[in-house]
């Protein structure tokens, strides 16, 4: 079983000061530090100090297992399932604004589409045992890769359409042992957030640097920054297809692409993938554990392998470059990094309950349900609660990380208005209805991260 507890050296390439410095005070200063695992310590440090999203998932009943169906398969229940769902919608509506087809393939696959790919020889202990049907063995697939290198390969392609990107909300399947899985951050089904680009060479480094960007945009929409970034590369060993040759010019692709972002990096010797070099974007989480969210990466062996060609200008055949990407990675680690870095109290646009409206007594019950009717047509998600005293369905709201709490009284009842505040927090805000919920509405459509203007 493969394991990331190694600590390799790296070394620290410097960026210039540019539009990404937000990021960089989460990268060491420090170059003595790269022979340790303490490096910005004070963010693994903070990180240690947020409560678990296991226990922040039973809490708030985001997700749940059950012996049943077995470790490592978590059950979405209804609040998670929204998270889920909304940062789903982020990243189909990212890869259509970035030029990506959208595709759907199937989770099973002919065991020698995985032998060809190389996955077979390498991973097949992580891989669930082949299902044999008559004389064929199918297999779950550990990767979308091999799949999208089909969809490229179902028709000839002329260089004038390249570069052709595809993009998929895809299932994997990973044969991880009882004693690694952990929540949501490590499960034996992936559900992945997974773009392939197909290009020619000359334009892969413009490929790479798109993607370092949708995923830089993506992460300010969340709220999150990363740790840092990681050039990961091959080391001396043999685990690696290719040759030294094509892994340098991947490799110092990836470096112009970083260097044209004026991204600083670490350069990480043996993390790569088998079949080519990658940035990863790495978090530290509530364990101070180092996770891998996202990944860009240049693959030169799977076009290879799968024969793939396009027509280039000169009327001959040419081998495209394959660039991997995804916008958020894994849905279940980044919404478990979600769940720790927010502490469950979501952005609203990501919130399970964005509005919960809470009527003084019965007399008010008429108008909590007109103005919920309201707030849902409005796209809001809503509740009416009805049940305990005002105090306890105040903190009960606030308990659930509801983004917008509204107690409605003879007074707002009256008026027309709404008492809108934030569950926790004073002052209330008194609004017209109408103005109330087109202010939610705005911040939820624009997927700001605050509550209140």
């Amino acid at each position: 079983m493969r394991t990331n507890n190694t600590v390799r050296p790296w070394e620290t390439i410097p960026g210039p000061f540019c539009f990404w410095r937000r990021f960089l005070g989460h990268f060491t200063k420090n170059p003595e530090e790269i022979m340790n695992n303490d490096v910005d310590q004070s963010n693994i440090d903070q990180a240690k100090a947020l409560a678990d999203h296991r226990q922040l998932g039973r809490e708030l009943d985001l997700f749940a297992s059950n012996p049943l169906i077995g470790p490592g398969l978590p059950l979405w229940l209804p609040d998670g399932a929204v998270i889920r769902t909304e940062l789903e919608k982020l990243a189909v509506e990212e890869s259509l604004r970035s030029g990506y087809q959208r595709v759907y393939s199937p989770v099973l696959a002919k065991r020698e589409l995985y032998e060809r790919s190389g996955r077979w020889a390498k991973f097949s202990e992580d891989m669930f045992p082949p299902l044999r049907i008559g004389n064929e063995e199918l297999v779950l697939r550990p990767a979308n890769c091999p799949h999208h290198a089909m969809l490229f390969a179902a028709r000839p392609h002329s260089w004038r359409e390249l570069p052709i990107r595809y993009a998929e909300l895809g299932s994997m399947f990973r044969s991880e042992l009882s004693g690694v899985l952990s929540g949501l951050s490590r499960v034996r089904q992936i559900n992945l957030d997974d773009c392939h680009v197909f290009c020619t060479p000359e334009q892969a480094q413009s490929e790479v640097v798109r993607g370092i960007q949708a995923i830089s945009a993506g992460y300010s929409i969340l709220g999150l920054e990363p740790d840092y970034f990681r050039l990961s590369a091959r080391d001396s060993g043999t685990s690696f297809a290719g040759s030294a040759s094509d892994w340098a010019a991947a490799e110092s692709v990836l470096k112009a692409a970083l260097d044209e972002l004026g991204l600083p990096y670490r350069r990480v010797a043996g993390e790569a993938a088998f079949y080519g070099p990658k940035i990863d974007v790495q978090f530290f989480d509530a364990a101070g554990k180092e996770e891998t969210l996202s990944t860009v990466q240049l693959d030169f062996v799977q076009p290879e392998r799968f024969d793939l060609a396009y027509i280039g200008d000169d009327g001959a055949a040419h081998r495209p470059m394959m660039v991997h990407r995804g916008l958020f990675g894994a849905m279940e680690r980044t919404v478990a990094l979600l769940i720790e870095k927010h502490q469950g109290k979501m952005p609203p646009w990501l919130a399970p309950v964005q509005l919960a409206v809470l009527p003084v007594s019965d007399t008010q019950a008429a108008r909590c349900a007109e103005i919920s009717a309201q707030a849902l047509a409005a796209g809001i998600r809503v509740i009416v609660d009805h049940d305990g005293s005002v105090g306890s369905r105040v903190r009960k709201t606030s308990q659930r990380r509801v983004s917008w709490l509204a107690v409605v009284g003879s007074q707002e009842s009256e008026s027309g208005k709404l008492s809108l505040s934030i569950p926790g927090a004073r002052p209330a805000q008194l609004l017209p209805v109408t103005e109330a919920i087109e202010l939610m509405r705005q911040k939820i459509q624009r997927r700001e991260p605050s509550v209140m203007r």
